[in-house]
């Protein structure tokens, strides 16, 4: 279902510039898909083609190197659209992609964190033990969560619970996909969800949940986490049905209830995502999770992940 955004809000971002692009996603018009001019693309992978991404991962400062060669082919215009579009309650989600310039994964990498590193710094990934994370999705999988499980529904959720740090936004990338049917991302604006004052004014919406992750994320820590909080005095959530380790009944109970109200509200949307394309997602105000994949023994799908603050 599309949600209702104002069109003063709309104008802001939509509009052709002599770079790129930008228009109300054909799937949301809470979000917006983003297109280069072809040059743009090309002159990019030309710049960073001497960059690797070893450099990447053992020299931070290259990857702001690589994000200032996409802000200046665009005129120096990105990262103000960018964070405009991720700072906007009403909005806060675009799609963007390399639009069939080049199958390179060591490109998409580059592509991925020149757009992270307009927005911000992300958080390093404790489960790759790098600032982002890439993993696949095959037929069998034997995880201890339902991040690599392609047959299961991975409900929505919020990433960032189970870490003690400021998880602002989220970047997921589609690097490879093969035999695959089904396993679109779901996603939810919280304003758009129809129980969000039901939940979010609950007695039990600012009590801190305990937070533990599983063996594989490779985080020891225990964090306590509220599930609503307020940012510009507008409600944000913190929250993930696998990770919340609740004392009493009645906890369990609201977050049970909670997750099964997003899971079935008529706004949430399932995002088709191409090869070499990107969606990024404020984390504070959207929810994120996957639809399962129809069975296949020979289905791969590969993606990368980033998440981190904003920039000061």
């Amino acid at each position: 279902m599309m949600s209702t955004v104002k069109t003063r809000e709309l104008s802001t971002f939509v509009g052709k510039k002599e770079t790129y692009e930008v228009s109300v996603h054909p799937q949301s018009d809470r979000m917006f898909h983003i297109e280069f001019a072809p040059e743009v693309i090309k002159q990019f992978l030309v710049l960073t083609n001497e960059i690797s991404v070893q450099q990447l991962e053992y020299i931070p400062y290259m990857r702001h190197i690589v994000a200032d060669h996409l802000n200046k082919l665009t005129n120096e215009s990105l990262e103000e659209v960018l964070n405009g579009i991720l700072h906007d309650r009403e909005t806060g989600g675009f799609t963007i992609g390399l639009q069939n310039q080049t199958e390179n994964l060591e490109e998409y990498v580059k592509f991925s964190t020149a757009i992270t590193h307009l927005i911000g710094i992300p958080n390093f990934d404790s489960m790759s033990g790098k600032y982002y994370a890439r993993f696949t999705v095959k037929d069998i999988d034997n995880s201890d969560s339902y991040l690599r499980q392609p047959y299961r529904l991975f409900t929505l959720h919020t990433d960032g619970t189970f870490v003690d740090e400021a998880t602002d936004w989220l970047l997921m990338m589609k690097m490879k996909e093969e035999n695959a049917v089904g396993g679109e991302s779901r996603l939810l604006h919280l304003d758009d969800w129809e129980e969000l004052d039901k939940f979010s004014n609950h007695p039990l919406a600012s009590h801190k949940f305990t937070y533990k992750a599983p063996a594989s994320k490779n985080v020891s820590q225990e964090v306590q986490r509220r599930t609503f909080f307020k940012v510009n005095n507008k409600p944000c959530i913190c929250f993930i049905d696998q990770f919340a380790y609740p004392e009493k009944i009645e906890e369990a109970t609201y977050l049970k209830e909670l997750s099964e109200s997003m899971e079935n509200d008529s706004s949430l949307i399932e995002l088709k995502l191409p090869v070499g394309d990107l969606v990024v997602l404020n984390n504070l105000f959207w929810l994120h999770g996957r639809a399962a994949f129809e069975k296949n023994p020979n289905l791969n799908r590969e993606l990368l992940r980033q998440r981190g603050r904003f920039s000061e």
